[in-house]
C-alpha cells in the first residue's frame, strides 16, 4: 500500500512539473497563447504589430504569425486590453446659464474599446483624455443656455455632449456609450439659501391664498343659506295669514266651536300675562259661588301641615 501510494505521489508530481516544462516551452517558442473573455491581446515585435487576439479561448500562434510565432514572447511584448464596458462619472462640472448664473453639471458616460492598436499607441493615457473631452464639449456646448432649459431639458444636453464627444473618441479606440446628464445643481451658497428663502415665502404665500379662498368660499355659501333661509321665512310668513284665516273661516262654520276657541285664546292671554289670576266654575254653580270659594280656602288649609301644633305636643309628651 506504501510503495502504491509513493507511485502515484511521484506519477503526480512527474505529470506537473511536465506539465508546466512543457507550458513553458510552448510559450517561450511561441507555440500558443490564451485570450479570456471581453479580453484582447496585441503583440508586438520589434516595432511593428504582429497581431491581434480578441477572440476569448485557446490560439495557435504559427499558423497566424509564422517564425515571428518563435521570437514574439520572449523578445517582442504583448499589450492586454479589457474590452469590457466601463463607466465614469465627472461631478460638477462649471458653467454659467445665459443669465450668468454659476452652475454645475454632473455627467455619467459609458465607454468600450473598439479597437486596441487605437487604444495603445494613439493615445498614452486614452481614458483621462476622453474624460478631459467630455468636460471640455460640457463646458463648450452647455454654457450659455437659460437656466430654465438647462433645470429641465437633460435629454436634449446629453445627446448634444455624446455626438461631440463621440468622433474624437473614436481615434483613440473608445466607442461612447450613453451620456447621461444626471444632476444640475447651483454652485453658489448665498445664491441657494436665497432661493430656498424665495421658495418658502412663495409657500407661504400660496398657503394663505388657500387659506383665504377656502375662508370665502365659506362664507359665500354661508351668505347664500342665509338668503335662501329668508326667503324661505318670508314666503311661511306671506302664506300664515292665509293659512290661519281658511282655518278660522272653517270653525266659523259652527258658532259653539267659534265661541269655545276664543274664550280659550282669551284664556290663555290672561295666563301668559301672569298679572292676575284665573278661577273656572262650572256654569250652573253661579249662585252659591260663596260657600264654593270658602269650601274650596278651607281644603286647601286641611292639606297644609301642622308644623308648630305637632311641636307643642311632642313637649307635652316628654
Amino acid at each position: 500500500m506504501a510503495e502504491f501510494l509513493g507511485i502515484t505521489i511521484i506519477s503526480f508530481l512527474f505529470f506537473f512539473f511536465a506539465e508546466l516544462a512543457l507550458r513553458f516551452v510552448g510559450f517561450v517558442l511561441g507555440f500558443y497563447a490564451t485570450v479570456r473573455e471581453r479580453e484582447a491581446k496585441v503583440f508586438v515585435l520589434f516595432g511593428d504589430i504582429v497581431g491581434v487576439l480578441d477572440e476569448p479561448g485557446f490560439h495557435f500562434l504559427w499558423p497566424r504569425f509564422g517564425w515571428r510565432a518563435l521570437l514574439v514572447n520572449w523578445l517582442g511584448k504583448s499589450y492586454v486590453r479589457n474590452l469590457a464596458l466601463d463607466q465614469e462619472y465627472i461631478r460638477s462640472i462649471p458653467v454659467n446659464s445665459e443669465e450668468g448664473t454659476p452652475m454645475g453639471i454632473g455627467v455619467w458616460y459609458e465607454m468600450f474599446i473598439t479597437d486596441p492598436v487605437a487604444h495603445i499607441f494613439r493615445n498614452v493615457d486614452p481614458r483621462g483624455s476622453l474624460s478631459a473631452h467630455v468636460r471640455n464639449a460640457t463646458i463648450k456646448r452647455l454654457s450659455s443656455l437659460p437656466m430654465d432649459e438647462m433645470l429641465t431639458n437633460r435629454h436634449a444636453m446629453s445627446r448634444t455632449v455624446r455626438a461631440e464627444v463621440s468622433p474624437e473618441s473614436n481615434e483613440w479606440g473608445y466607442k461612447l456609450g450613453s451620456v447621461y446628464i444626471r444632476k444640475v445643481h447651483f454652485r453658489d451658497t448665498s445664491m441657494i439659501h436665497q432661493i430656498e428663502e424665495k421658495v418658502v415665502n412663495q409657500l407661504r404665500q400660496v398657503t394663505s391664498a388657500i387659506k383665504q379662498d377656502g375662508v370665502n368660499q365659506v362664507n359665500i355659501i354661508k351668505n347664500k343659506a342665509d338668503r335662501e333661509a329668508a326667503v324661505e321665512f318670508a314666503k311661511a310668513e306671506m302664506i300664515r295669514p292665509q293659512i290661519v284665516g281658511s282655518a278660522l273661516h272653517d270653525i266659523a262654520k259652527d258658532g259653539e266651536v267659534l265661541e269655545g276657541l276664543f274664550q280659550i285664546l282669551e284664556y290663555q292671554r290672561i295666563m301668559e300675562n301672569g298679572e292676575s289670576e284665573l278661577v273656572l266654575f262650572p256654569a250652573n254653580s253661579r249662585g252659591d259661588l260663596m260657600g264654593q270659594l270658602l269650601a274650596t280656602e278651607q281644603q286647601q288649609s286641611e292639606k297644609k301641615p301642622s308644623a308648630p301644633v305637632k311641636s307643642s305636643q311632642t313637649k307635652k309628651a316628654a
